[in-house]
């Protein structure tokens, strides 16, 4: 049964993983260059088909328009 599912519909299945790990990781990217540790965890953890981590990116983190850093001096961030 759950093999037919997998055959049947392998390609949504596909585009849904790629979806997914493409939302992650620009989400894990951002909160780990914000310094978001809670949020970073959070988006680690949870698999939301993407949706969590495009209200993260478009609306979590922008609530402070400075990015917050750990260490002030580094420039090129």
């Amino acid at each position: 049964m759950i093999d037919e599912f997998i055959a049947e519909n392998l390609p949504l299945l596909i585009a849904l993983l790629v979806w997914s790990l493409a939302w992650t990781g620009l989400a894990l990217w951002k909160a780990a260059r914000r310094s978001d540790k809670l949020w970073f965890i959070v988006l680690l953890i949870l698999n939301t088909i993407g949706l969590l981590e495009i209200f993260y990116i478009f609306f979590f983190s922008k609530r402070d328009s400075a990015p917050r850093r750990d260490n002030p001096e580094r420039e090129d961030q």
